[in-house]
């Protein structure tokens, strides 16, 4: 079986023994042309995380660079023509719905309807005090934020009535290609699942092993939630250890292949890299790996 395989996005984060020596000076430049290298080879998605601002004192755990995914994938739509571009995540509690949906409305109708909202319910508490959000109800105004992009998304009339978030009476133009894009839910946590199969069209696993990906799952599927779905659920786990398909063809083949025994439906790679030039190249072998894989 052959997934469908997404770019976690070199430079855009700088995350502590998870980047190479050429991500601390690249710009955009950069990112294009890997974008345009990942577009032009068949990817299916690339991805920008969300943090406004990272404490100092975690920043050397945590990591300090967090690219904003709107600008940044505005820029990418202009320079790619079939790649998706997914936010890995927007934290749902730093912004209203509705200004969540004319703004990746807007890059939406800008990019031909590329959008693919990866969301998630965060996790920093000090971020959510610098903001001013609300954290102690973060998870009920998370599930009530979903349910209202996927009724106001693309509309430009919308109407929601929820619990947390009541929209009427407005008028939102330009408004997204989609109604709605896909919505994706990241997190480690059996709360993240269960909200990926009441809520979403994806669940975006990390930082599991593959033992806890194949438990999670399976409980998973005992539940009401997952039999009363009419779609399925992706799964989209990422790799780990990334891949080096061109030192080790062999290793990354295999890790190609273990992975629609583990639930997944499409990949989120990370790989091996030391310079632009030999991200590129690794794409290129990577996808030409996943092709051939059965």
């Amino acid at each position: 079986m052959t997934l469908p395989l997404g770019v976690i996005t070199p430079v855009l984060t700088k995350l502590p023994r998870s980047h190479a020596p050429w991500e601390d000076t690249a710009g955009i430049e950069e990112v294009a042309r890997v974008a345009e290298t990942a577009d032009r080879l068949g990817y299916h998605h690339l991805t920008c995380s969300e943090h406004v601002a990272v404490p100092t004192a975690v920043a050397d755990r945590h990591g300090s660079r967090y690219w904003d995914p709107l600008a940044t994938f505005g820029y990418l739509a202009a320079r790619t023509t079939r790649i998706r571009l997914a936010t890995h995540v927007v934290v749902l509690g730093y912004h209203h719905p509705l200004a969540i949906a004319k703004r990746y409305g807007t890059l939406d109708r800008i990019s031909g309807g590329r959008v693919v909202l990866g969301v998630g319910v965060g996790s920093s508490a000090e971020e959510f005090a610098l903001l001013g959000a609300s954290f102690e109800d973060r998870g009920a105004r998370a599930d009530d934020a979903i349910r209202a992009l996927r009724a106001v998304f693309g509309h430009e009339r919308p109407e929601y009535h929820g619990d947390h978030f009541d929209i009427e009476h407005w008028e939102v133009d330009p408004c997204g290609s989609q109604q709605p894009p896909p919505i994706w839910v990241g997190g480690y946590t059996k709360r993240s699942l269960r909200r990926a199969v009441e809520l979403g069209d994806a669940w975006v696993p990390f930082g599991l092993s593959p033992e806890q990906l194949v438990d999670a799952l399976a409980a998973a599927r005992t539940t009401d939630a997952w039999a009363r779905r009419t779609r399925p659920l992706d799964v989209i786990p990422w790799t780990d250890p990334p891949l080096d398909p061109l030192g080790d063809p062999v290793g990354a083949r295999r890790a190609l292949e273990s992975h629609p025994a583990l639930g997944a439906t499409m990949l989120n790679i990370r790989l091996v890299h030391r310079s632009l030039a030999h991200y590129q190249e690794q794409l290129e072998a990577t996808m030409a790996l996943a092709v051939d894989v059965t």
